[in-house]
C-alpha cells in the first residue's frame, strides 16, 4: 500500500527486520523501521536506473504503533507488561495524512465500544504522525 508497484517492475523487495531490543510493540517497530529501509532500497534502485521513473515510488510515509486499554486507560506504544495486562490491544498502520493500511484490534476480555475504538484510533494517529516526523528527518536527504 505504500509503494507504487508498477514503478518497480517485476521485482520483489524483501525487508527483514530484527528488533534487537524490544519491550512490546516489536511488530510495529519493525514496520516503522522497515519503511525507512524500503525507502533507502528504492533510492538505491533509482540511482541504478532500475525504476521506471526518477521519483521514489511511494504513496507517502508509513508508520505503525500499538495502542490499547490497560486498567481502563488508553495507552500508546504498550510495553510488554502493559500488553499482557491490556483488555484491548490494537495495532494500527497508516500512511501520512491519516490513510489506513491496517487496523487489528482484539478485546481480550469484555468487548469495547465504538467510542473507545475511535479514541484509540485518534491516539494511534497522533503517535504515527510523530513517528513520521522522525522518518522525515532521517530520510530528508533522500526524499
Amino acid at each position: 500500500a505504500a509503494v507504487d508497484l508498477s514503478a518497480i517492475g517485476e521485482r520483489t523487495i524483501i525487508i527483514d527486520c530484527d528488533v534487537l531490543q524490544g519491550d512490546g510493540g516489536t511488530r510495529t517497530a519493525a514496520i516503522t523501521g522497515g519503511f525507512v529501509a524500503l525507502v533507502e532500497a528504492l533510492h538505491k534502485m533509482r540511482d541504478e536506473n532500475l525504476l521506471s521513473s526518477k521519483a521514489i515510488p511511494i504513496h507517502g510515509y508509513l508508520a505503525a504503533v500499538s495502542v490499547g486499554i490497560v486498567d481502563r486507560r488508553e495507552l500508546l506504544d504498550l510495553n510488554y507488561e502493559e500488553d499482557v495486562r491490556a483488555s484491548v490491544d490494537m495495532n494500527v498502520v497508516m500512511l501520512e495524512g491519516g490513510r489506513f493500511v491496517e487496523v487489528q484490534a482484539t478485546a481480550k476480555g469484555q468487548p469495547f465500544s465504538q467510542e473507545q475504538f475511535t479514541r484509540l484510533l485518534n491516539l494511534a494517529r497522533a503517535g504515527i504522525e510523530k513517528l513520521i516526523e522522525v522518518q522525515k528527518q532521517v530520510l530528508k536527504d533522500i526524499l
